[in-house]
């Protein structure tokens, strides 16, 4: 299992969780030892500390294992990662190579592409794990609620009331995290059916903005407002924020996507993996109240 000690939204920890409620053993593999590894290990995995990009690591990681959960922050060594992390599956003989992609990679072909680096190090990796000739399955989720409502959006919504995200008016259908670590325990928990197969995760809806704002109004009982932000000023206000160029570049890249209409994408994968109807952003901006809301107001 890796990215099992991220942090907001990460998949691979809610997923950790999962499998071993299911009585299947976990190994996790960390970058560092922390207060996050401690929790994996308390919660029953088996820890080992290493480098998705170096191969001792993943020998110790991969080694005695039968099914590999590969997920990975973005990073311009993702690339890298991913096809070490796959020889090693190889020489190892893995039975299931569960993959977390993006689909935006749908949309792309050897002659069209995104201005995201990112983007290009996912449909490079996807095209070499389908040559590795391991038993790949690949998961593709739209945008994490996590990321974007969470991470990139909190702060304004707490502060100012606004929803303030350059997105245009562009739909898109956004999913939990959680949502993404059931699918993916439901495929690591029996993966033959699913050797092979890529899934395509969408949320509950796909709308815009405007009507996100309306959402986390009614759920926050406060009037949230969408405040459709310029590109350059937001990524200004990235960059000032000591946000990385490589990642910079990916989050700009997704927003004007999402103004051309590129994330307004249903499918009902998930429903047929999972029998359920995936997480809402009402439930969504529920659970996390207290991250939208001034400490002022929660008192």
């Amino acid at each position: 299992m890796t990215g099992a000690a991220g942090d907001i939204g990460a998949v691979g920890r809610t997923l950790t969780t999962l499998l071993l409620e299911k009585g299947h053993r976990v190994r996790a593999l960390v970058r560092r030892e922390d207060g996050r590894a401690e929790v994996l290990r308390q919660l029953g995995a088996e820890v080992v500390q290493g480098d998705l990009t170096d191969l001792a690591s993943m020998h110790r990681a991969i080694e005695g294992c039968r099914r590999i959960y590969f997920g990975m922050s973005v990073s311009p060594d993702y690339l890298k990662a991913t096809v070490n992390a796959a020889s090693v599956a190889r020489h190892h003989g893995i039975q299931a190579f569960v993959n977390m992609s993006q689909m935006t990679v749908t949309q792309m072909s050897i002659t069209e592409t995104t201005d995201s680096p990112q983007h290009k190090l996912h449909w490079l990796a996807e095209q070499a794990l389908a040559w590795s000739g391991l038993p790949v399955v690949t998961l593709r989720p739209t945008v994490f609620m996590e990321g974007f409502f969470l991470r990139l959006a909190a702060a304004d919504i707490r502060e100012t009331d606004e929803l303030a995200l350059p997105l245009g008016n562009g739909k898109t259908s956004p999913i939990s995290a959680a949502d993404v670590a059931r699918a993916a325990a439901i495929i690591l928990d029996d993966p033959a059916p699913h050797i092979g197969r890529s899934y395509n995760l969408t949320g509950f809806e796909s709308a815009g903005l405007d009507h996100y704002a309306q959402v986390f109004s009614a759920a926050l009982g406060r009037t949230i407002r969408y405040r459709d932000l310029p590109v350059d000023a937001w990524r200004s206000k990235l960059w000032q924020a000591g946000v990385p160029a490589h990642l910079l570049n990916h989050l700009t890249t997704m927003a004007e996507l999402h103004q051309q209409g590129r994330y307004d994408r249903m499918t009902d994968d998930y429903i047929r993996l999972t029998g359920r109807t995936p997480t809402s952003l009402h439930d969504f901006v529920t659970l996390h109240a207290a991250d939208f809301t001034r400490c002022e107001a929660a008192a």
